[in-house]
């Protein structure tokens, strides 16, 4: 229940509503509008590729080095991001921040991307889609990628003042997520009322469980 409602203070109760899939509370890092289903994947790391191995470091000895490294790791970033378009992936999740070299990519090939996806957040999404992050993405130009969700769509939302990412999964199991959007006067009414709604599910919850025997 904690992941599938927002409270939004300053609005009149009477704007509550229930929205179909999940609302993340953060902004678009980029966003790209797309017609119909959207390809995505789960990031746990940074997509810009690494000078050097985990642990080690990297020596940079001249100006010329030095440019010649940020020309690599562009060369890389666009071509992960070229591939990853190829591949019909329109919709990037990362519980990471990403650097400015791959927002500007995403944004060159059209792909969306929202960051610093909460682990909570993480979790459902992968209990919805069935998928799970990549790992290793990023450390070379890979295949076809085909661990991927289907975002029936992809849209920003505004709630009062703050932007928040609404984004619709389809579901592999029998369960499909909806958002409740708890409008109020301040945050204690908003408090009250989803304390009283957890616990009107927690009872149908107990009502409707199966009775063995």
């Amino acid at each position: 229940f904690a992941r599938l409602h927002v409270a939004v203070p300053g609005l009149p109760a009477a704007s509550s509503s229930l929205l179909p899939g999940i609302v993340l509370r953060r902004d678009f890092a980029v966003y790209c509008p797309a017609r119909g289903p959207v390809r995505a994947v789960l990031v746990a790391r940074p997509l810009r590729p690494a000078l050097s191995a985990p642990g080690g470091e990297f020596l940079v000895e001249s100006e010329g080095q030095y440019r010649a490294s940020l020309r690599w790791v562009a060369g890389r970033t666009e071509a992960l991001m070229k591939h990853l378009r190829s591949s019909n992936v329109k919709l990037i999740l990362s519980s990471v921040k990403q650097e400015e070299v791959v927002i500007y990519y995403a944004r060159l090939f059209g792909v969306s991307v929202v960051e610093c996806v909460s682990p909570e957040e993480m979790a459902l999404i992968c209990e919805i889609t069935g998928v799970s992050p990549h790992a290793a993405l990023g450390d070379d130009v890979p295949g076809e990628v085909t661990d991927t969700a289907v975002a029936t769509f992809c849209q920003p939302l505004l709630l009062g003042s703050e932007r928040c990412a609404h984004i619709g999964f389809t579901s592999v199991c029998a369960f499909q997520p909806h958002c409740l959007i708890l409008c109020g006067p301040v945050d204690g009414v908003n408090e009250e009322h989803a304390a009283a709604l957890q616990g009107a599910f927690t009872m149908l919850q107990q009502l409707f469980k199966t009775v063995d025997g």
